[in-house]
């Protein structure tokens, strides 16, 4: 499969590593650095490492997994221990995860020594086809998603169908709401594509049509001064409601199912307040509904993350910014609305859910 080209680096599909191991060979690198998790050190690494039994002279940084744990806090032990091994100017960091690690990754890479050289291989759906690709980097303050972070792009991408099946279903559940934002955003021909295949069925072509939707995207706008801003349908509702629930001990949501919920609120505001249609609408929200179920949006929760989206990037003025469709595949940016819209878009959420006798239980 051919490689994409991006904003100064391509993204290989790359099964079997071979141009993993070309591209390192050729690479003018002094060090080699792999960032893990506690997940991928034992699941993925050493699949790479056994597709490069020639690369022996390098160290691992590993953190651990999760959300939380995209701070400050560690990304000082990141650059801490890239000091304590010796990392220079031409050092490579290979982040080996996730969002996370690839977030924190990039953005560890972007800072340290004022910026050494990174390459992403996403081993999460969610990483694969959103993620690691567009040269965002970023970590969280006080669970407010990406608030501090840099636009920096990696030397190279590499997709590996082969981590999937390291993934339980939740997972990959989670990471097929990227893909589903990508087909409504877009593309209402590969929406109607994923509806029949569902989130198990999501190998090579499904994610290359994702990261082909994203990346003809940022190579426009790789700083996100216009266009790039309809890759976040449904995160200003999303961010807020996985943030809330961050807070919440042990009833965290994963970014997709978040996702979810804030693709249904703002598919409601499309129709209420730009041109979606309500048949668009009711359909969208019934195939969101039935496959990921709904959480419980209480009235105490709803002026909580109100308050976490006064802090959304894309805010003008004090004025909450959003993406809205014009239609299944099609998306438009800088549409601003007040908290008594946003809050209606709550009420929609819990009515439908109800309508539909889906339980809230993810909360």
């Amino acid at each position: 499969m051919q490689p994409l080209a991006s904003n100064g680096y391509s993204v290989f599909f790359d099964n079997d590593f071979a141009q993993l191991s070309d591209f390192l060979q050729k690479g003018d690198y002094s060090k080699v650095f792999f960032l893990t998790d506690t997940n991928t050190s034992v699941h993925c690494l050493p699949l790479i490492n056994e597709a490069l039994p020639w690369l022996t002279n390098f160290d691992i940084i590993e953190i651990d997994a999760g959300e939380e744990n995209k701070n400050i806090d560690y990304c000082i032990g990141i650059w801490k221990m890239l000091l304590d091994f010796g990392a220079d100017r031409k050092s490579l960091l290979i982040n080996v995860g996730g969002g996370v690690v690839t977030d924190i990754g990039g953005f560890a890479a972007a800072t340290f020594k004022r910026g050494i050289r990174f390459i992403n291989i996403p081993t999460s759906l969610l990483a694969q086809v959103d993620a690691s690709i567009g040269g965002k980097t970023g970590i969280d303050i006080s669970n407010i998603k990406n608030i501090v972070g840099t636009f920096s792009t990696p030397d190279a991408v590499f997709i590996s169908d082969v981590f999937l099946a390291s993934l339980d279903r939740r997972q990959l559940v989670s990471g097929f709401a990227e893909i589903i934002k990508h087909g409504l955003i877009a593309d209402e021909a590969y929406y109607k594509e994923i509806q029949s295949c569902g989130p198990e069925a999501a190998g090579s072509a499904i994610i290359r049509r994702s990261v082909e939707i994203k990346n003809e995207v940022v190579t426009q706008d790789p700083h996100e001064s216009g266009l790039r801003k309809i890759l976040n349908f449904g995160h200003t509702v999303g961010h807020a409601i996985e943030a809330f629930f961050l807070d919440r001990k042990g009833k965290s949501l994963l970014h997709g199912e978040a996702l979810a919920a804030g693709m249904i609120c703002e598919a409601y505001l499309s129709y209420k307040h730009h041109t979606l249609s309500h048949e668009d609408l009711s359909q969208l929200s019934a195939y969101l509904f039935s496959v990921y179920g709904s959480i419980s949006l209480l009235p105490e929760y709803e002026h909580v993350m109100l308050d976490y989206m006064k802090n959304d990037k894309k805010n003008v003025n004090g004025q909450t910014g959003f993406s809205l469709l014009k239609r299944v595949g099609a998306c438009d940016y800088n549409q601003y609305l007040n908290d008594e819209q946003i809050l209606e878009s709550f009420a929609y959420y819990k009515q439908t859910a109800s309508a539909m006798k889906i339980a809230g239980s993810k909360s």
